[in-house]
């Protein structure tokens, strides 16, 4: 190897050598860039809102009443042998004795009128005959705009779901983008007020309570007082469901009325009375009593889905006349629903055999 060559290989070397060396000087000098770990997010889960209960979900024991055989009664057409068993099954639904015999006399009279002797329309009659007798109860509660507050009196026997309804009405109205407030006027019973108190916390409205054993006509009116001061556009007022006796709570009812008269805002402006569907007949009796103190504008009826005496609401229906404001369909405060005839009857009556 010439001279020449060495040197040139040599200096090849050491430039290869000084390159590398420079470039491990250029990495420790340059800032390590830090490593992230990103951290996976968890989505935060929606919480759905409730489903309400629908008419057909919540009348299965009624419906297992009606819809079972009332159809293949008819097969024969409508004799005296049919409307015994069809009497049977709808006393057994608690239609009660009197409407259950105009209802029969009723289909009778159109079965021989119209010639109807077909299984599917006798079916369809006595459906239409019972959609006619809830005629006067499918008018839902409609609150006025206005400058004063509406106040609604809410009635019933103690047990009946009274305090609780209170609070799934105050749950519905607020969800209407309506201003709340709740008076505890049943000051004879302490769990009544705390209960109201509760609802009061859980959905956010004021309450108005004094001591028990205080005034309950004093009690509302110092509420709807407030209520007019401040804004308030409903008030939901509570009343006692029993007092030493019956004249009693009637008087006490009376003296309520009279006092929210001295408004002069025409308060009360709904009478709701709240019945136990699951009491059957017993809905009748209470009904009238009430009729008696403070006529009731409106029922509420409880506990639908617990009772298999449907038929009940037809009976108040026709010999009061009342109007069925709202049902209660299921234990959420947002199965407490207005009263829809036509969902009910559908719902009893089931799916067409």
């Amino acid at each position: 190897m010439s001279l020449e060559i060495a040197l040139l290989l040599g200096l090849v070397i050491a430039t290869v050598i000084a390159l590398v060396v420079w470039r491990r000087r250029r990495q420790i000098r340059a800032p390590i860039a830090p490593t992230v770990h990103s951290e996976p997010q968890t989505p935060t889960p929606e919480v759905p809102a409730p489903t309400p209960a629908s008419f057909s979900g919540a009348l299965v024991k009624s419906r297992s009443i009606w819809a079972t055989g009332i159809k293949s009664l008819f097969a024969s057409g409508f004799d005296a042998n049919v409307r015994e068993e069809l009497e049977a099954i709808l006393l057994s639904a608690d239609l009660g004795v009197e409407t259950c015999d105009w209802v029969l006399e009723t289909l009778e009279a159109r079965a021989k009128a119209d010639r109807i002797q077909d299984a599917d329309a006798l079916h369809a009659a006595l459906k239409a005959i019972l959609f006619e007798v809830l005629a006067p109860a499918d008018a839902p509660l409609e609150i006025p705009a206005a400058s004063t507050p509406f106040v609604i009196l809410m009635v019933g026997v103690n047990g009946v779901g009274k305090t609780t309804t209170i609070g799934k009405l105050a749950h519905r109205f607020q969800s209407e983008g309506r201003s709340v407030l709740l008076a505890a006027g049943d000051t004879f019973r302490a769990a009544a007020v705390e209960q109201l108190r509760a609802w009061g916390e859980r959905i956010q409205v004021p309450v108005i309570a004094q001591e028990s054993g205080a005034d309950s006509a004093s009690v509302l009116f110092d509420a709807t007082q407030s209520a007019k001061a401040k804004g308030i556009e409903v008030v939901l007022a509570d009343t006692a469901g029993r007092l030493q006796n019956k004249s009693n709570l009637m008087n006490e009812l009376a003296k309520i009325g009279r006092v929210l008269g001295k408004l002069e805002i025409g308060a009360p402006h709904e009478v709701l009375l709240v019945l136990d569907a699951s009491t059957g007949q017993n809905a009748i009796s209470q009904t009238r009593e009430f009729m008696e103190a403070i006529r009731p504008t409106g029922l509420v009826m409880t506990k639908l889905d617990g009772s298999a005496k449907g038929g009940i609401v037809f009976a108040l229906a026709r010999e009061f006349g009342l109007p069925i404001r709202y049902v209660g369909l299921g234990e959420q405060a947002v199965d407490l629903q207005p009263f829809d005839r036509q969902a009910f009857v559908d719902a009893l009556f089931g799916p067409t055999q």
